[in-house]
């Protein structure tokens, strides 16, 4: 029986989800419920309708005759379409991130995309929201370069209030995995109001301190990508429309993640 799963997209010549030029497969379901969401239709597990109008993806792989986001696929097919790219991770030291959505809701299917990679010796990275059972880490850990891992709000109330989770398995994954000297690059999303406050930044900085062979800190300015997708998969967007950080608001909060001697970069 083939290793199967569920994405919803899947993006080559990515450059800004891990070292190089990369393909990022996007895998469906998520176990938090972020209010910023900028990709609302990749929370639920299982295919779910799109409206007409959304334009269908090119790739053979995603085609399918429903009207659906979201396509069962094997390891194989994803790797087939993957394995067109080689050259370009070889010459760019990149390779293949798996994303979300959550990558490790679907663990199985990921280590079996994760182990094929090794043998084809691609560099792999995992983008997740690092809330998993510690095990499923240790399951596909010998077979992952790099983690681009999220964190968020350091009060727990906030934590649960915005993304409907607590924190505390989160904190606690990346603190096992920064003992183990992994690399990993840590990944802020600057909310505004949210993630972005006073309190929030300082407590982040006091917790990344802690913390081991962290490679480098990347911060996300807010966008508005995924404001006008919430009426198109009829949910509702609870953080509703705001505003952009400027420029200068962005440079004074990376100014002090600098302070911890870890290279900040802005995605």
């Amino acid at each position: 029986m083939p290793n199967t799963g569920i994405i919803f997209d899947l993006k080559k010549y990515a450059v800004h989800d891990g070292p190089g030029i990369r393909t990022t497969v996007f895998f469906k379901g998520c176990p938090l419920n972020c209010w910023w969401c900028h990709n609302p239709e990749s929370q639920k597990p299982e295919p779910e309708p799109r409206q007409k109008f959304n334009q269908k993806s090119n790739l053979k792989l995603l085609q399918q005759k429903e009207n659906l986001i979201g396509k069962k696929v094997t390891a194989r097919e994803v790797m087939e379409e993957v394995e067109k790219d080689i050259v370009f991770y070889d010459e760019s030291c990149g390779g293949v991130t798996f994303s979300g959505g959550e990558p490790l809701l679907q663990e199985n299917f990921l280590l079996a995309l994760l182990k094929e990679c090794r043998d084809k010796e691609i560099h792999t990275t995992i983008d997740t929201c690092g809330f998993a059972p510690y095990s499923v880490f240790e399951k596909i850990d010998p077979f992952v370069d790099l983690y681009l891992y999220d964190i968020k709000i350091c009060d727990d109330e906030l934590h649960k209030k915005y993304t409907g989770v607590s924190n505390n398995l989160i904190h606690g994954n990346l603190v096992r995995l920064s003992k183990l000297n992994k690399n990993i690059n840590i990944r802020i999303p600057l909310i505004p109001g949210v993630v972005d406050t006073e309190d929030n930044i300082t407590n982040l900085i006091r917790f990344i301190s802690t913390l081991k062979n962290i490679k480098q800190i990347d911060l996300l300015p807010y966008n508005k990508i995924g404001e006008g997708k919430y009426e198109k998969i009829n949910r509702k967007n609870l953080l509703g429309a705001i505003d952009f950080q400027s420029n200068l608001e962005i440079e004074r909060i990376a100014n002090k993640f600098k302070t911890l001697g870890i290279k900040v970069t802005r995605i």
